[in-house]
C-alpha cells in the first residue's frame, strides 16, 4: 500500500512497493499458455490450408499440457498440505506448553 500523503502521480505509489520475483510455477504456466496458443494457431492455419489436422498430434499435445498442469496442481496441493500440517503442529505445541 502507498503510505503517507497521496501524490498526484500514481507511479510513486507503485514504485514504493517491493518487487516480487517470478516463481518457477508462474513461469511454467506462462510457457504452457504460450505453447497452447501457438499450437492452436498453427493447427488453425493447418486446417485452413489442408482441410484437416493431425488428430493424434492434437490429442498428444493436449494430454501433455494437461498432465503438466495436473502435476503442478498436485505439487501445489502437497505444499499447502505440508504447510498446514506444520502450522497445526506448531499450534498444538504452543497450546500444550501454555497448559
Amino acid at each position: 500500500m502507498c503510505r503517507g500523503i497521496v501524490n498526484s502521480s500514481i507511479n510513486y505509489c507503485f514504485e514504493s512497493l517491493p518487487k516480487k520475483s517470478m516463481k518457477t510455477m508462474d513461469k511454467m504456466l506462462i510457457i504452457l499458455f504460450v505453447t497452447f496458443v501457438i499450437f492452436t494457431l498453427i493447427m488453425l492455419i493447418t486446417f485452413w490450408v489442408f482441410g484437416s489436422i493431425p488428430d493424434t498430434l492434437c490429442t498428444s499435445v493436449f494430454a501433455v499440457l494437461g498432465g503438466e498442469c495436473g502435476a503442478m496442481a498436485w505439487i501445489r496441493t502437497a505444499k499447502e498440505r505440508y504447510r498446514e500440517r506444520r502450522f497445526e503442529k506448531e499450534d498444538r505445541e504452543y497450546y500444550n506448553d501454555k497448559q
